[in-house]
């Protein structure tokens, strides 16, 4: 590796350094300072003195100790064992160095991304002589019972295959031979680096036309996100951001999760550590690790490594999409990252913005948020690759005026707001459906109807209106009392409780409640509110609303929830049948 430019440290200020005789650097430049060998990166020149921000602990450090160039950009390495690895910020395989060096990880420790000693069956798909462009698939290597990782000609690159070979090959292996248009000869390997702060190309992005199911119904049905479409999870304190993502990383339609623990308390990403390797992928009984990378940068490790894991995780996201997969990445969460942007900024002694944080804020999240979407590979297969970002936002007290959620709400398309009353309630997922909103929601409709029933935005409009119709109502309750009220009024209520209590609340911990199909999320709805709409029929008859009220059926459509997916069809028939003749009796009693 060449080592371009070499200067000394002539001022320590927490994990930002000085140094002097750097003028042959670049911006971005990966440097390693001292004997220790500490990782940093270059992130402002003044002529020759270069701001490095370290992603490791500077304490010891001193004027006049050395800092030398790698003349490369912070990048990660791209290959087969990438699934199932536990990285921190700068990919650095954690797991690895707690088996070489215990609990606590000495300064400027150092493990190679992918094994090096790992051999990998590959089976080439291209001949010699065949004519590639940047992004064709080269060979297939079965990374793991769930993933066939797709081994892809650099995007940089195209030409001539002089040489490809199968069998068992280390990542760093020479697996073949391209002949670029100059006439120049390039090694192909299992692995490629890409910078992070860069986004890896493709042909041409398409708008999201298709909903990313998660089985979490308030979510698929009010406030729905599209593949390839961007997400925020805002939410004060114990509101469960980290389970709401947890279950969009178990249920969600993707092939390959990114979790990324950005700054989050280490008890909760040592949860996160010990439960994913034991949850189990509902489509395939397999571990949910098998198509799992986890980036864990808790709050007590430098900042400055926080800062760099968000560009880590969506990097090896990009590279995963670009085979063609639907990947998601969860970032939890954007506050703890912005936080580390706050502070950087305020070493280097920056104009501050609002809240002290730096006034280039928007556009660093935009930068995440604008890699999402639905894209179409480089490459002659017609590959298209997904790309779903989720945000936690963590507003101190919960407040959404916050910079980062007020920056955040500009970008993303959906607002998954949580709520700390409804969590105080324990309803969950606390998320408020007045303050909440999709972006995606009015297109998501259009496949709804096509692909579940036609009835489908017409339900969810009506719903929604009864839920607002509510909250309208607990105003004038709060203010004459409920006797006030008409009989229609006490109706909207009932019928509104009856969707926060039998649909929108939904238990993750329960083996059946935690996942809801769409079928079945129709199923619910429909009969909800069709006991609704009856309901104000009989009203209009003269049936006494009492009687509406304590009718037996609705013990059973609270029930429908905790049916088993393949018993939905037949229970929904019967409390269908059974709805229909108690209406029916009390038409017939109310004349």
């Amino acid at each position: 590796m060449e080592l371009r430019s070499r200067g000394e440290i002539v001022k320590v200020s927490g994990p930002l350094i000085i140094a002097k005789g750097m003028r042959d650097a670049d911006m971005y430049d990966v440097v390693e300072v001292s004997d220790k060998r500490l990782i940093g990166e270059i992130i402002e020149m003044h002529g020759e003195e270069a701001s490095i921000q370290v992603y490791e602990e500077t304490a010891g450090l001193g004027p006049g100790e050395k800092v030398v160039s790698r003349g490369t950009p912070l990048s990660v390495e791209l290959g087969p064992g990438l699934i199932s690895s536990i990285y921190d910020g700068i990919q650095r395989p954690l797991d690895i160095l707690a088996a070489k060096e215990g609990t606590n990880i000495t300064l400027g420790a150092y493990a190679p991304a992918l094994d090096r000693d790992k051999e990998w069956d590959f089976t080439a798909k291209v001949e010699v002589g065949a004519k590639l462009i940047s992004g064709d698939v080269l060979g297939v290597v079965q990374e793991t019972e769930l993933l066939e990782h797709r081994i892809m000609v650099p995007p940089e690159l195209s030409g001539k295959i002089l040489e490809i070979n199968s069998g068992k090959f280390k990542v760093t292996d020479v697996i073949g031979k391209l002949e670029d248009h100059n006439g120049k000869v390039h090694d192909l390997s299992l692995m490629q680096k890409w910078p992070v702060r860069i986004g890896r190309p493709y042909k041409e992005k398409v708008a999201p036309d298709e909903p990313l199911i998660t089985g979490q119904r308030i979510i698929d049905t009010f406030f729905p996100v599209a593949k390839g479409g961007t997400a925020a999870v805002p939410g004060p304190f114990g509101s469960g951001k980290t389970v709401i993502q947890h279950q969009l990383a178990k249920w969600a339609e993707a092939d390959v999760v990114v979790y990324i623990g950005c700054g989050e308390r280490g008890n909760e990403m040592t949860d996160v550590l010990n439960e994913f390797p034991q949850l189990e992928d509902p489509n395939t009984g397999e571990p949910l690790m098998k198509r799992t990378i986890l980036i864990a940068n808790t709050s007590n490790m430098p900042v400055a490594a926080r800062e760099a894991s968000i560009y880590t995780g969506i990097t090896i996201a990009e590279y995963f999409r670009d085979m063609g997969y639907s990947v998601s990445v969860m970032a939890d969460s954007t506050s703890r990252w912005a936080e580390a942007l706050r502070e950087m900024s305020g070493r280097l002694e920056e104009m501050p913005g609002e809240e002290g944080y730096p006034a280039y804020l928007g556009s660093r999240l935009a930068n995440f948020y604008e890699r999402a979407g639905i894209v179409r590979c480089l490459g002659s297969d017609h590959r298209v690759g997904v790309l779903t970002a989720i945000g936690a936002v963590s507003p101190p007290g919960g407040d959404l005026s916050d910079p980062v959620a007020q920056s955040t709400l500009r970008i993303v398309q959906v607002f998954w707001s949580l709520d700390s009353a409804l969590a105080y309630r324990r309803h969950f997922p606390a998320i408020n459906w007045l303050t909440s909103y999709s972006l995606y929601g009015d297109k998501m409709d259009i496949w709804m109807n096509d692909n579940v029933t036609p009835r489908w935005s017409s339900l969810r409009q009506d719903s929604m209106r009864l839920l607002q119709d509510e909250s309208e109502l607990e105003e004038i309750v709060r203010l004459i009392g409920h006797d006030a009220l008409s009989d229609g009024d006490r109706l909207k209520l009932e019928a509104a409780r009856s969707l926060r209590e039998d649909f929108l609340h939904q238990n993750s911990f329960d083996e059946i409640d935690t996942f809801t199909s769409l079928h079945k999320q129709h199923k619910m709805l429909e009969l909800l509110m069709t006991w609704y709409y009856e309901a104000q029929k009989a009203l209009g008859t003269g049936v006494n609303y009492k009687e509406i009220e304590k009718m037996p059926v609705r013990d059973e459509l609270a029930r429908l929830k905790m049916v088993p997916e393949n018993l939905v069809e037949d229970s929904a028939n019967q409390i269908s049948a059974q709805l229909t003749n108690e209406f029916a009796a009390l038409n017939v009693g109310g004349r």
